[in-house]
């Protein structure tokens, strides 16, 4: 899609009331005009945590807000025809709706179980530190309140590699169930970092995987989704997505655009996935918001040039989702790493009018984030929208020759392109290009960051000026 925007439709601390659903029902043309052409919605299905529960804490996949589990039929975000229906008003305006799938871990059992395990380092998952124990363990799932309406799956120890906490002692601590193995294809992270949380699934159950494959085909004909992101993928081994993927995509005849959360700030890392996946999926560029995060602390000593350097964006950027915060990343959360509020304008300029990456934007940074007192930037994001899809067309000449003071020109299409300039540290200039077709003509700060206007010399350049700690993004006036 030309110049597409993804947004996650969510932030962490968001109240119950109003429901999400109906919220994001009721927003949709407004998406629609600012520039979004798909949304990421949260988790659907039912958590251990019920009506608090962000969807993380998995439950029941199949309750979308129908059953009356955990002490709720809807959901955190309401119910299942609320759910349906905002995706419907998502589609209406030619907006695509992604869901968030999170098949690595269940919380919540309806009963215990006693089982033979091992307790292995928790730095070291490949390490058994313990003599075969008798341990008891929430893993019976029967879902008695759904009464097998979609599924009369049982889940049970059987169909998860281990634990973190034994019942019977009372001890927190990561169990090895007997005659199982941790997954292959995931990071090495610990040793073996397939163990997250709750009751880890087990990928190599055959009967697992066959349930798993029958609900995504059960939740795309339910929910009529047009892609996916995938949580926590690094934990889950590889070959499970990349045959799901390919299977429903050969099923359905759809794009089905997924993208995974591989969360590590090594590239190298990102590659190694895509490949094991033969690229089925795109990831989110974890180590540019990382680049974003230390430019943005680093009191103006952070080299700007390179702020592409060991990223996604730059090695794979077809399968490059570039984004600046999260709700991982968010004040608060374990993955905390929130971009400092100056630098937030630069760093969506670097993925909203860029040619590379597919950008996503954040629901907090968006709307804000009133748990921690953070004000929403609605008015940077929509001009930055707006020149994104009406500016940032064609071919672009980066100017990435200083520690401090980078920019680019895109030359547009119809209409005259754009500059971007910006500077982490102090203010200043730089000449560029934009063509001698523009020769005598004036550009301006659409940002209003800089209020003079530039003319453009009879060679086609511009000398355009920037403030310190901030982004210009110059268009040509009265075209």
């Amino acid at each position: 899609m030309e110049n597409g925007v993804l947004m996650q439709y969510f932030e962490w601390y968001l109240s119950p009331e109003p429901h999400l659903w109906t919220l994001l029902k009721k927003d949709a043309l407004h998406l629609k005009e600012i520039g979004i052409t798909a949304v990421w919605m949260p988790p659907a299905f039912k958590g251990i945590g019920g009506i608090h529960d962000v969807g993380y804490g998995v439950y029941d996949i199949y309750d979308l807000g129908e059953f009356d589990q955990k002490g709720t039929i809807r959901t955190k975000y309401g119910t299942k025809e609320e759910y349906r229906d905002a995706i419907c008003a998502l589609h209406e305006v030619g907006i695509q709706a992604y869901g968030d799938i999170v098949l690595n871990h269940k919380m919540g059992a309806d009963a215990n179980e006693f089982v033979k395990a091992y307790e292995v380092n928790q730095n070291n998952k490949n390490e058994v530190t313990s003599g075969e124990e008798t341990i008891e363990v929430p893993t019976v799932f029967t879902f008695p309140k759904r009464q097998q309406v979609y599924s009369d799956f049982t889940w049970n120890w059987t169909c998860f590699d281990g634990i973190d906490y034994d019942i019977l002692s009372k001890r927190h601590a990561t169990f090895l169930f007997k005659d199982k193995h941790w997954d292959t294809q995931v990071d090495g992270e610990n040793g073996n970092f397939d163990y997250l949380m709750g009751a880890d699934i087990d990928f190599s159950n055959p009967h697992v995987v066959a349930e798993l494959e029958d609900w995504a085909q059960w939740y795309l004909e339910v929910t009529g989704l047009d892609g996916f992101r995938l949580d926590a993928v690094k934990h889950i081994g590889a070959h499970f997505y990349k045959d799901l993927i390919r299977q429903l995509r050969q099923h359905y005849q759809k794009e089905l655009f997924t993208v995974g959360e591989y969360w590590h700030g090594d590239v190298r890392r990102l590659c190694n996935y895509l490949n094991e996946v033969e690229g089925e999926v795109s990831l989110f560029d974890v180590p540019l918001h990382y680049h974003f995060y230390e430019a943005s602390y680093a009191n103006g000593n952070y080299d700007m040039a390179k702020i592409f350097d060991g990223t996604l964006v730059q090695i794979a950027n077809d399968k490059a989702v570039t984004f600046v915060d999260n709700h991982d990343t968010q004040p608060s959360q374990g993955l905390q790493s929130w971009i400092a509020d100056w630098f937030k304008p630069l760093a969506y300029a670097l993925i909203l009018l860029r040619k590379d990456g597919y950008p996503c934007i954040f629901y907090g940074d968006y709307y804000g984030i009133p748990y921690s007192q953070i004000s929403g930037k609605s008015e940077m994001l929509d001009c930055l929208l707006f020149l994104r899809k009406n500016y940032a067309l064609g071919l672009q000449r980066d100017y990435f020759d200083d520690s401090s003071i980078i920019g680019w020109v895109r030359d547009g299409l119809q209409k005259s392109g754009l500059v971007c300039l910006m500077s982490d540290s102090v203010g200043g200039c730089k000449t560029m290009y934009v063509g001698l077709q523009y020769a005598g003509t004036y550009w301006y700060d659409a940002l209003g960051n800089y209020k003079a206007h530039i003319q453009i010399d009879g060679q086609g350049n511009g000398v355009f000026i920037v403030n310190g700690g901030s982004v210009s993004v110059y268009i040509q006036a009265n075209e």
